[in-house]
């Protein structure tokens, strides 16, 4: 216990640092600081709830979406998308469809602002791809704590102030992965640079000014295909961070500020990867699907690297990333939780989660992509379905509840997100704040600044003064380094 509150720690204190203005309550990005899915112990985090107990407040969304909730300054940011694809039922019109992104009060769950932002054409067909399986708000915002950026696809990148005042927009580009599944990468921030992995937009990894928008640089690869995850900086030492990536069949490490290739391992068998790494000082871990396996190795190297890997094991993750406590890793997938040894990458426990219920279909299968989070030495994990496990961690693995929060049918597909001894969760219908409290039937009364974003054609027009390379003329991986560190 001792040692997993010290490890805590000092997580919290070097990405306090790391993120300049951000604080140690915030959740930033996909997975919080440095997307590891851990958050200190808050006692006001209550294990159990309901629609009637421990709800702090609820408020509704505009539409749904698969992205995941963010929290900044006190303020949570969210994505949904309305007015196209929203039912299967009945088609609609691509060019109605809305992009939004939220800004709600973390106290309150009153809506303080919402910037729509109308359809860029082309867009993948709802009722003709997998697009369906997640929608068209599927990529997590980041914040520096001085803007918050939101990447939506081949809609574009946009950067606002905390205030919800356009900054800047850009491109990252207007293909489609060979299935039309679209993307789901989210966007990270290192120092001055918003990186972006625009995998089907056009099989490139980009790095933006924060400050601008303008592209600092570009690296295409076509290895980026299958690949739904988001990177992971991995502080090597005082002076090299590594960016680094699961892609379908290997893993990456580049150089977040040029994006160049530093070293290359193969990982696994599967020819998707959804997850994300997690890192543990330099060591990094993947985990893929489909009887893939995984991957332990060490940030650092210089080139091929695959003899390098600390350890390749047999468990599977499926859309959920893992996330590591004390000793172990916890995965979750197809009902089943399972604990991996970090020093062995070996399945020390196992256990199926009773009174699962199922979403999905046949095609897709369960699309439970939300990710656990580990808050003090307890687990959450949220199933599509909306039911949040809570795990008591320690020698033995103990289950304390299942809980739901939703009192109407509702979609949970992103993962949750911690601040302040809160607990959020965002599904299709609304945002959702858990703490140990009396409940409130509604958020206090504020009328939010709405803002109408023009469609942003043209946004690409930076890409016109140099050819692209087209698919066929593209490398596997991103340009190698020339001397690496």
């Amino acid at each position: 216990m001792l040692k997993s509150a010290f490890a805590i720690a000092i997580l919290t204190f070097m990405t306090f640092v790391m993120w300049g203005s951000c604080n140690a309550d915030d959740w930033p990005r996909f997975r919080g600081l440095q997307g590891a899915g851990i958050s200190p112990d808050s006692p006001a985090l209550p294990s159990r709830w309901s629609p009637t107990e421990n709800l702090a407040w609820k408020t509704c969304l505009p539409g749904p979406g698969a992205s995941s909730p963010i929290v900044v300054g006190g303020k949570v940011f969210v994505t949904c998308y309305s007015g196209y694809g929203v039912t299967k039922e009945k088609e609609s019109n691509l060019e109605d469809l809305v992009r939004h992104l939220i800004c709600i009060d973390l106290a309150t769950g009153a809506i303080l602002w919402q910037n729509n932002i109308g359809a860029s054409l082309p867009e993948d067909s709802y009722y003709k791809s997998g697009v369906s399986s997640h929608g068209y708000a599927s990529h997590t915002p980041v914040s520096d704590g001085t803007n918050v950026y939101a990447f939506f696809g081949k809609g574009g990148v946009f950067a606002f102030d905390l205030d919800g005042n356009e900054v800047w927009r850009a491109g990252a580009g207007k293909e489609s992965d060979p299935p039309k599944w679209g993307s789901s990468s989210s966007p990270i921030v290192h120092q001055d640079t918003l990186i972006v992995t625009a995998a089907a937009e056009s099989q490139s990894i980009i790095g933006l000014d924060t400050q601008t928008g303008q592209e600092k640089w570009r690296q295409f690869a076509t290895g980026l295909n299958g690949m739904w995850g988001t990177p992971t900086l991995v502080a090597v030492n005082d002076t090299r961070t590594d960016l680094v990536m699961l892609v379908p069949g290997e893993i990456w490490g580049l150089d977040p500020t040029t994006g160049k290739l530093r070293w290359h391992a193969k990982a696994t068998e599967s020819q998707h990867a959804y997850t994300s790494v997690v890192a543990d000082g330099k060591r990094a871990y993947a985990f893929s699907g489909q009887g893939g396996g995984s991957i332990a190795i060490d940030a650092g190297g210089t080139g091929e690297v695959s003899d390098q890997a600390v350890w390749r094991g047999s468990v599977n993750a499926i859309y959920g990333s893992p996330v590591r406590y004390q000793a172990d890793l916890f995965v979750i997938a197809r009902g089943i939780l399972s604990t991996v040894d970090t020093e062995t990458g070996k399945r020390s426990f196992q256990m199926r989660l009773k009174g699962e219920r199922k979403t999905g279909n046949a095609r897709f299968g369960s699309l439970d992509y939300a990710s656990p989070v580990i808050v003090g030495d307890r687990l959450f994990y949220l199933n599509a379905s909306g039911q949040v496990y809570v795990f008591q961690l320690g020698e033995k693995i103990k289950q304390l509840a299942i809980n739901e929060v939703a009192s109407e049918k509702e979609v949970f597909w992103g993962s949750p997100a911690v601040s302040d001894g809160r607990l959020l969760l965002r599904s299709s219908k609304h945002l959702y704040c858990i703490t140990k409290r009396e409940p409130t039937n509604s958020p206090t009364p504020v009328v939010p600044k709405i803002r109408t974003i023009s469609s942003p054609k043209g946004i690409d027009s930076s890409l016109a003064t140099s050819k692209l390379p087209t698919p066929a003329e593209r490398p596997q991986r991103p340009e190698p380094v020339e001397d690496n560190d």
